[in-house]
């Protein structure tokens, strides 16, 4: 709704991330929850989650004028960040971007000659009891990650850049998607029948 609407303002009160395989189709249906095979990867710092969008606009020049005369897109980026709390089997493959091996005790390799781990990303975060948004990359990876520290004092976080790439069938899968469900719009109350004859 265009001008002035505080009812649209947005404060991301809780939220949860969610990981799955590439390619992996987000519910559409806000009854239903993320189900398997989406993983919710837990607890994450008081951060959240940021949004990070950069475009590359290249200027296509003319003899015949000092500005440019139109612009094409030659490069777009896309990614998330957020770290992780949790330490289990589904966040330090997700970090680490590597395999598990479990004799006794869970174990992690982290290999010398890595392979890109392609994954679905799933976010939802609530602003009160009858708002809710749903963020999704079909396609991307883990691009980088953060210095990660192990002290006495504070707690050990995993931090992450997940990156979006290009899904395979371009044509009918987004780079990413948000979608919204509105709050509850109250209806006035009918009006009470004449009961004087």
């Amino acid at each position: 709704m265009a001008g002035l609407n505080a009812s649209e303002i947005r404060v991301a009160g809780t939220g949860t991330i969610y990981v799955a395989p590439a390619h992996t189709v987000s519910p559409a249906d806000f009854t239903k929850g993320w189900d398997a095979p989406w993983v919710n990867l837990g607890y994450t710092s008081s951060d959240g989650v940021k949004f990070v969008k950069k475009d590359k606009l290249d200027p296509v020049d003319t003899w015949q004028s000092v500005a440019p005369i139109r612009y094409v897109f030659s490069d777009r980026d896309f990614s998330v960040k957020f770290s992780l709390l949790q330490i289990n089997a589904d966040t330090l493959p997700f970090f680490f971007s590597a395999g598990v091996k479990a004799a006794g005790t869970t174990s992690f390799e982290i290999a010398a000659a890595p392979a890109v781990d392609e994954r679905a990303l799933g976010i939802e975060f609530s602003d009160g009891p009858n708002v809710t948004h749903r963020f999704y990359i079909p396609r991307g990876a883990v691009t980088e990650t953060d210095e990660t520290s192990i002290t006495r004092t504070s707690a050990i976080k995993l931090g992450v850049t997940f990156t979006a790439l290009t899904p395979i069938n371009a044509r009918f899968e987004p780079l990413a998607a948000w979608t919204m469900k509105p709050p509850t719009t109250a209806t006035e109350a009918p009006a009470e029948e004449d009961q004087h004859a």
